[in-house]
């Protein structure tokens, strides 16, 4: 009788990990789409209270990883469980990471909200509308054990990088215009680059929401766009 009595624990102590896993995506998520928001529009006020929430973000993620360090002291998971454990302190860096991205940028938007932009925002918001898709389908997925919309997740990084080095070919050009852009441009510059980072990090997500589900390793590059190869690479092949 124990251990149905265990294993009716172990469950309910895993489904409450997830809960707070999804808790804290849902706030990391909020913390990035308030940012920009705050940005394209110039609100300093919404910035600041991104900013103050900063701190309940480290708070569930650090909780939530003490829980994790409990869970498998007291249970001492294997195969499934015990990938789920892992795989949940490592989704909690990842998530706490683009709640700090949505800080960086709420400062940001503090510094800029007084001053005129040098060109309306219209790709750092695409970029925050992917970047919040694949949070969505990412933890979904999680939810719903579903590997197979967790690899949709790899796609989308790809319209990520797009957008990037479209904002960065513009900014480029406004630099090279006019000098005194360089500042507010280099800053925004910054922003599109900590989005496809946040990026990163939910493929990262939905890496480990696979290996939970299926046991297996896998890597986002393997269902992204090939990357063209490198003069220097073809050279080097060359040689050899």
């Amino acid at each position: 009788m124990e251990p149905v009595i265990t294993r009716k624990q172990l469950e309910a102590d895993l489904t409450e990990l997830k809960r707070m896993v999804l808790r804290l995506g849902k706030m990391a998520e909020e913390s990035i789409s308030k940012a920009i928001w705050a940005l394209k529009n110039q609100d300093a006020e919404l910035a600041r209270m991104v900013l103050a929430k900063d701190d309940d973000i480290d708070d569930l993620a650090e909780a939530l990883d003490n829980a994790c360090m409990h869970f498998a002291a007291r249970f001492q998971p294997l195969g499934e469980d015990l990938r789920a454990v892992t795989s949940i302190m490592h989704m909690a860096v990842d998530l706490e990471r683009i709640g700090d991205y949505g800080g960086n940028i709420a400062k940001v938007a503090v510094e800029l909200a007084d001053k005129e932009l040098i060109k309306p925002l219209i790709d750092i918001p695409r970029m925050l509308d992917v970047l919040s898709a694949m949070m969505s389908k990412a933890l979904v997925a999680f939810d719903t054990n579903n590997a197979e919309m967790a690899k949709e997740v790899f796609a989308m990084d790809d319209l990520m990088d797009d957008l990037e080095k479209q904002i960065m070919r513009e900014l480029l050009l406004l630099m090279m215009e006019r000098p005194q852009r360089i500042e507010q441009a280099t800053q925004l510059l910054n922003v599109a680059r900590t989005l496809e980072r946040g990026g990163d990090h939910v493929t990262n997500v939905a890496e480990r929401v696979i290996y939970i589900l299926t046991g297996k390793t896998v890597k986002a590059s393997a269902f992204r766009r090939p990357r063209p190869a490198t003069p220097y690479a073809h050279k080097e092949h060359e040689e050899r």
